[in-house]
């Protein structure tokens, strides 16, 4: 597992800036195998129309990964930056990586495949859906055959979520996007492809590597775990893929608002934890492990290890707020996990 490693200065939350109207986006990008590029990108998050640092913006994580040939990068700022830094680092993608010539095993429709945003401490949802829109529409208008669809609380009115929005455009089984109709731009270009911008509670990506190679065994472990399936975990959606020799259960984890539930504790199924006194709810990753082991050993094989790519909704805010008090923008470089 991943963890928030800080410096030797010991953190507490007393010790962050009170006040600090933070929000994050998990920027996933269509390229893992050229790390100059990744780094570049994530870089550009980090300057000031005018070439300047901006203090409030840190890039917290960069986790890439060659085969899928997919990056996740995490950039936590006040939420009247975040709109601007995330599109300086679009524009850097999209003049660095080509569709036509993207190979990897994941699926992706976009250069710039998902722009989700995601409330961290002083923001609402709703905030950040707005703050997402208007991303949606700057970044249409400064890359040409830029196209974009739109989830989550960008999407009104209906605010579809991200994994039925996926379903109607094929992003699970296609890569030809030619005849997609996107929500904002033109029909997609070659090059870049189609993106989705969206807002909701935070989403964290847990994967477990089962030791086989057996893919039709990893489909049947993702399908008993996935939320929409009886008996299946709250707010969890899950796919299998070959990797590095081995099969990976990879895991979408939703936060979400439930009454019901009351049990919250480092070794319980459930963490919780609030936003402007909202409640908030996911599955943990270490219940998430043990359910897969325990369905892997049911079928006679076992697990090599989790992955959490990036942070549980708690770590993401306190090491924003750390970063960027302590203005460190490229805090990825001091935490370990960076490339892996």
């Amino acid at each position: 597992m991943l963890k928030c490693c800080f410096p030797k200065k010991e953190i507490t939350m007393s010790s962050c800036r009170v006040g600090l109207r933070l929000a994050a986006c998990l920027l996933n990008i269509s390229e893992a195998r050229k790390k100059y590029v990744v780094e570049n990108i994530a870089k550009a998050a980090l300057l000031e129309r005018n070439g300047q640092r901006h203090p409030e913006v840190s890039v917290l994580n960069i986790f890439s990964d060659p085969e899928y040939n997919r990056s996740v990068i995490t950039i936590a700022a006040s939420i009247d930056e975040l709109g601007n830094s995330v599109l300086a680092a679009c524009l850097e993608a999209f003049q660095s990586i080509d569709m036509e010539i993207q190979e990897g095993i994941h699926p992706c429709l976009g250069a710039v495949d998902l722009i989700p945003i995601y409330p961290l401490s002083g923001v609402g949802v709703e905030e950040c859906g707005a703050v997402a829109r208007s991303l949606a529409e700057n970044l249409i208008r400064s890359v040409p055959g830029c196209s974009v669809f739109l989830f989550g609380e960008a999407d009104l009115p209906e605010k579809r979520p991200l994994v039925q929005r996926r379903k109607q455009l094929g992003w699970f089984t296609r890569r030809d996007f030619s005849s997609l109709t996107p929500d904002l731009g033109p029909a997609p270009a070659r090059r870049c492809g189609l993106t989705g911008i969206g807002a909701s509670p935070y989403v964290m990506n847990c994967n477990v590597t089962i030791d086989s190679q057996d893919l039709t065994l990893g489909k049947e472990i993702a399908s008993a775990i996935r939320g929409s399936n009886v008996n299946g975990l709250k707010g969890v959606q899950t796919m299998a893929f070959p990797h590095e020799g081995k099969i990976e259960i990879a895991c979408n984890v939703e936060s979400f608002e439930d009454q019901e539930v009351t049990e919250t504790s480092e070794g319980s199924q459930y963490m919780a934890y609030s936003v402007l006194g909202d409640h908030f709810y996911y599955v943990s990753p270490h219940y998430i492990e043990a359910q897969v082991k325990k369905l892997a050993s049911d079928r006679g094989i076992g697990t090599i290890g989790r992955a959490l790519i990036g942070f549980t909704p708690q770590e993401c805010k306190s090491c924003a707020e750390y970063a960027i008090k302590e203005s460190i923008g490229e805090f990825w470089k001091i935490r370990e996990g960076v490339f892996m």
